[in-house]
């Protein structure tokens, strides 16, 4: 295994609950189980082990990217990852506040059911 896969992995783990982190190993094969793969040499292995960022700026970047595409399956991983990876509430309330302006009321007020749901789900917020 290669240093850059090592450390994409130790990213995904700290980042996932290990439900959603056992996909990226391959362990099971299940109907479009390669999508990991292919998350894993596109995006893990290539941009999340750059030195040019650290992880809570890329996590956050990576949610105000999803919310206006209303990506909310990837909005349900993505904001507790952000968390783990050192962002706080606050962050996350800023990040959808900002949104509203760019992306609109509606892909912000989508982002912040979601956001409520998923930091939830973690244990996050009350």
């Amino acid at each position: 295994m290669s240093d850059k896969r090592s450390k994409a992995l130790a990213i995904i783990a700290k980042m996932l609950p290990a439900s959603i982190s056992k996909g990226f190993e391959g362990e099971k094969k299940e109907l479009g189980n390669d999508l990991g793969e292919l998350a894993m040499v596109g995006v893990f292995d290539q941009m999340w082990t750059r030195e040019g960022l650290d992880l809570r700026t890329r996590s956050l970047i990576t949610c105000a990217m999803l919310i206006p595409m209303r990506a909310n399956s990837e909005l349900e991983i993505h904001f507790p990852a952000a968390i783990r990876n050192g962002a706080t509430i606050a962050d996350i309330e800023e990040l959808i506040y900002q949104s509203a302006g760019y992306a609109g009321f509606p892909a912000a007020t989508n982002a912040r059911e979601v956001a409520r749901r998923s930091l939830k789900a973690a244990g996050m917020v009350d």
